[in-house]
């Protein structure tokens, strides 16, 4: 069995929250900030290093000052989440055999889904949560296929290339996929409101 800490995650959070209409990385959510915790799911489960794809204002707040979080500033997040994952997967090291993909807008992915991307490892080189029929993060990919993040053009990530290569994706069903919070509504509906 391959080793926990073999696994990086790759933390996608440069993105300009347009929508939300303030720096929704650092919105709070039980009194953290969203970016800490999707940081911190990470680190509970194992994965490491934890590249954080960010923008180059951010500061490091709360958890964000873990040693094992390693920061890839993005200077242009307007070439969308494309360019930020090929950031993200070229400062893994050498010795991350594969890493988790984590949108750092989504702060109630369940520890159980990357449990389970984890132990479905082997069958196919890309392992993916799918809820209802749609695949989405979080999404492991093995470092023979790291290079499929250089595919994708602007704001999208792999869901339409994993959905046109099914050859490469063993999926595992969740319950649900988490919301991204996109909007200061999005956020209101997790806190109860």
């Amino acid at each position: 069995m391959v080793g926990r800490q073999q696994v990086a995650a790759v933390v996608l959070a440069a993105g300009e929250s347009r929508r939300f209409g303030s720096r929704k990385q650092l919105a709070e959510l039980d009194g953290l900030t969203i970016l800490d915790h999707v940081l911190g799911l990470a680190n509970t489960a194992g994965l490491a290093p934890v590249v954080a794809v960010v923008p180059v204002w951010l500061n490091r707040p709360g958890a964000m000052h873990e040693p094992s979080v390693l920061w890839i500033r993005n200077r242009d997040p307007g070439l969308g989440m494309s360019h930020s994952l090929r950031l993200g997967f070229g400062a893994l090291p050498d010795t991350s055999e594969a890493a988790v993909i984590l949108l750092g807008d989504q702060p109630t992915v369940p520890l159980a889904s990357i449990r389970a991307l984890m132990a479905a490892r082997g069958a196919k080189p890309i392992v993916a949560t799918r809820a209802a029929g749609r695949m989405a993060a979080p999404v492991l990919v093995e470092r023979t296929h790291f290079s499929i993040v250089e595919e994708p053009a602007g704001d999208i990530g792999l869901r339409e290339i994993l959905s046109a290569h099914p050859e490469l994706v063993h999926t595992v069903e969740v319950a649900g996929h988490p919301p991204d919070i996109d909007t200061p509504a999005d956020l209101e509906a997790l806190r109860g409101g």
